[in-house]
């Protein structure tokens, strides 16, 4: 539970880590959405590259790599796209309502 010192004046909605999101204007809203995109994106195909690696060097079989991105990661990205994009929009979109 969160004190009142420890809470940004004007900004209690939208915390992560204790990091306001709430505030965010839409550009830098779709600049972090896009960001965490592309940062699920590549870890997960990071993941999935290496996955493969251990699982040909076990099995001995021949592996085909581009399962890594088509399989894992591009489906990764999209769904972090939409969760961070819905998230970030509805904090968005709950601050310009307030303010009218």
């Amino acid at each position: 539970m969160m004190t009142r010192a420890q809470q940004i004046p004007g900004s209690s909605h939208g915390r992560i880590f204790g990091v306001p999101f709430g505030d965010l204007g839409w550009f830098a809203s779709l600049l972090m959405t896009l960001a965490s995109g592309f940062l699920v994106f590549f870890a997960a195909t990071f993941v999935g590259i290496f996955s493969l690696l251990f699982y040909g060097a076990f099995t001995h079989k021949t592996v085909n790599y581009t399962v890594a991105y088509m399989k894992i990661g591009i489906p990764a990205g999209a769904v972090a796209l939409v969760v961070a994009g819905g998230f970030l929009g509805t904090l968005w979109v709950k601050r310009i309502a307030r303010k009218s």
